[in-house]
């Protein structure tokens, strides 16, 4: 099958360059909600047989033009929520943008540490991956599923065959790129494209904006 995983638009917390990973958190700003339109345009040669988006209200925004334009229904599936900040939650200082993300990659040598107040690399894993299971368990084409920038940068790096840790810290993923894989669980995956760019052309892009991690 063909997973695209799409960043959502961009947030409030985006611009503030805040840590947001609480459920449901903001909705979409202006900016985001014209680079969400934008994914219909920019997907249009892509056959999408269905759509998933997190329990976060920013992908479910961001999925609406592409729903309405394919036709396919969205579907909310739990797990693939942003990576929890547990105590830095809402912070922008420096202090807890490196713990923050310091954590994340440590998972690429023990999955057992984990954030203050919020999950380990063996919870997020596990979670992340039981989802992606379970969607591909039901299809078997080109699947969109919109998440966020540090979850699908830190799952695709662990899953994928061709990437590892350095190429996660080497490549950010604007609000609404794309990472596509393409596999299954048992074969297991491959990138095949890792947008740094926003889909829908430069014009989105709001890498102007104080967003430190993607998420």
């Amino acid at each position: 099958m063909r997973l695209l995983l799409i960043r959502h638009g961009q947030t409030i917390d985006n611009v503030r360059g805040e840590l947001g990973t609480v459920i449901p958190g903001p909705p979409l700003t202006d900016l985001g909600h014209a680079q969400a339109e934008a994914l219909p345009a920019a997907l249009a040669e892509e056959r999408i047989e269905a759509i998933y988006t997190s329990v976060m209200q920013r992908t479910q925004l961001t999925a609406r033009p592409l729903s309405r334009a394919t036709g396919v229904p969205t579907t909310v599936i739990e797990g693939i929520h942003e990576i929890s900040a547990g105590e830095y939650e809402a912070r922008a200082d420096r202090e807890a943008i490196h713990a923050y993300l310091a954590t994340i990659f440590s998972w690429w040598e023990s999955l057992e540490g984990r954030l203050p107040g919020g999950e380990s690399g063996a919870e997020f894993s596990e979670r992340y991956t039981r989802a992606i299971d379970t969607i591909a368990s039901r299809h078997s084409g080109t699947v969109a599923v919109v998440s966020h920038g540090a979850a699908i940068r830190t799952w695709a790096s662990w899953i994928a065959h061709n990437v590892d840790a350095e190429f996660s810290r080497a490549h950010d993923l604007a609000n609404t790129g794309v990472v596509a894989l393409e596999g299954s669980p048992a074969a297991g995956w491959v990138v095949t494209e890792w947008a740094g760019e926003p889909v829908g052309g430069p014009q989105w892009d709001d890498r102007l904006a104080a967003d430190p991690i993607g998420h």
